[in-house]
């Protein structure tokens, strides 16, 4: 495997799912950064998580959903390779089925290249009170 060096992370997504069109495209499904219920626990049927990655040579990766307080964790996906050519890039895909969230919180999505954290996010999990009224700020308009 190669050193990180030669490795950036140019963006991560959140999403529902992810598809591949007949182009190559990807196709994102349900995109968010957080995720909203009105009560816990809450089982996600599906939850993926897209990587893009700029750099040069092989890699391993993995992704990791932690509780909050860093220390369980709610998914962890199988490691997978990935090449790189030069002047190139590659999107990861990381998809997680059946995934419970038990508590609210900042949850920690953690990206592991070669078995070392290389990059980590937060994704609020967050109770909505069903009484809310919307305020004008948060209307569209």
């Amino acid at each position: 495997m190669e050193k990180t060096e030669n490795l950036k992370l140019d963006y991560t997504i959140f999403c529902e799912d992810v598809r591949v069109e007949a182009s190559s495209s990807l196709s994102l499904m349900g995109v968010t950064h957080q995720i909203v219920v009105p009560r816990l626990p809450v089982t996600l049927i599906k939850f993926a998580v897209l990587n893009h990655w700029r750099g040069e040579g092989q890699f391993m990766t993995e992704v990791r959903i932690m509780t909050p307080d860093g220390m369980q964790a709610v998914a962890m996906s199988q490691p997978s390779g990935f090449t790189i050519l030069p002047n190139g890039y590659a999107d990861n895909v990381t998809v997680f089925v059946n995934t419970t969230f038990y508590q609210p919180g900042n949850y920690i999505v953690q990206t592991l290249i070669n078995s070392s954290k290389f990059a980590e996010l937060t994704l609020p999990v967050t109770l909505i009170d069903q009484q809310q009224t919307i305020t004008e700020s948060e209307q569209v308009m």
